[in-house]
């Protein structure tokens, strides 16, 4: 089964965690997942600037070496993203920011994403969703 999997929640959040381990099942069974789509404040997940305490997991850098890992695609909403500050270095660059913090491994991209991967997927799981 070919899943699509989108992401509303900050990294802190339990639907972060759920979201994580539920994609480590998808593989560990053998389906495929066709996109990650990280949007509202799940856009926080692929920013290079987070700092987990030191007795919570680090859940951005969990998800960063999972996509890795795995060879996904990992999407963040663009407009999501520069609501909150998260902004690859085109972007810094265009909006006149000093730098950019979108970690190596993720691209900024619009909702059509999203649409393109609900139309490849047998299913969209959302966690953490208004």
């Amino acid at each position: 089964m070919k899943f699509a999997l989108a992401l509303f929640a900050p990294p802190h959040a339990p639907a972060s965690r759920r979201a994580l381990r539920f994609a480590e099942a998808v593989l560990a069974g053998g389906h495929e997942i066709v996109r990650l789509f990280f949007y509202q404040d799940g856009v926080h997940c692929a920013s290079a600037n987070l700092v987990s305490p030191q007795d919570e997991p680090n859940l951005s850098a969990e998800w960063l070496r999972f996509v890795e890992a795995h060879g996904l695609d990992g999407v963040v909403c663009i407009a999501a993203a520069l609501r909150r500050g998260v902004l690859d270095a085109e972007e810094a660059r265009r909006h006149g920011r000093a730098s950019a913090n979108l970690a190596s491994g993720w691209q900024l991209s619009g909702l059509g994403q999203l649409h393109d991967a609900v139309q490849t997927a047998d299913r969209l799981i959302c966690f953490g969703g208004p």
